[in-house]
């Protein structure tokens, strides 16, 4: 059937370009002549007698929450706007698209350019694309959330995790322990940088003693 279907349509351009092209002999000869070696070409390599072998989509692979995705109902609340846009901004990155992930909360930004949550979520967002690495664009984020809330323990709080998810202990407590210096005693974050504190503390203990640090980003 293959090659029935071939030769017909070979005798339609024919015919076609014959009646509409106007060709001569000379010119409908090497348009046949093409279409004989397409045809060779198909007898050689084509197989339309194998079966056809439909793929499976890929197994869809979601990713757990990020750190900041875990903590930012507890420091932040979900009580404005940059709540929506954070959370549409996570379910990207659980799927592993980082990259509209920062998009949607850049998008959230130009309706609100003031908003400290969506610039902590940025900077967020932009460290998370890049492996867990902070990016200059990534700490500028951080700061002008800082800038837009300075009272606010939430952005020097997320600036912090970001730095020790990359590794930088030392940086993460001094911001850390900066901000358990001016909190209220009865602030209900405290807890969760105290914590974090002694987390860094295991960390480098662990790695005095030869072995792998933990993890720093779970709650």
């Amino acid at each position: 059937m293959g090659f029935a279907l071939f030769l017909a349509l070979a005798l339609i351009v024919l015919i076609a370009l014959w009646k509409f092209a106007k060709l001569d002999r000379n010119a409908l000869q090497l348009v046949a002549a093409a279409l004989l070696v397409g045809a060779a070409g198909y007898a050689w390599q084509g197989s339309p007698g194998l079966r056809g072998k439909p793929v499976p989509p890929p197994a869809k692979v979601e990713l757990p929450d990020s750190a900041f995705a875990q903590t930012r109902e507890a420091m932040l609340g979900t009580f404005d706007s940059a709540a929506a846009w954070l959370t549409l901004a996570e379910s990207y990155q659980r799927s592993g698209d980082t990259q509209s992930a920062a998009e949607i909360i850049q998008s959230g930004l130009r309706k609100d350019p003031n908003n400290p949550d969506l610039w902590v979520g940025l900077g967020n967002a932009l460290v998370i694309h890049a492996d867990g690495m902070m990016t200059p664009s990534a700490e500028l984020a951080f700061r002008r959330a800082a800038q837009i809330a300075p009272e606010h323990p939430g952005p020097k709080f997320f600036f912090g995790l970001a730095l020790a998810q990359g590794g930088k202990f030392d940086e993460a407590e001094r911001i850390w322990r900066g901000l358990l210096e001016t909190a209220p005693p009865d602030a209900s974050w405290r807890p969760m940088i105290e914590e974090r504190l002694a987390m860094l503390a295991q960390a480098r203990g662990a790695a005095m003693g030869g072995m792998p640090p933990p993890q720093v980003q779970q709650p």
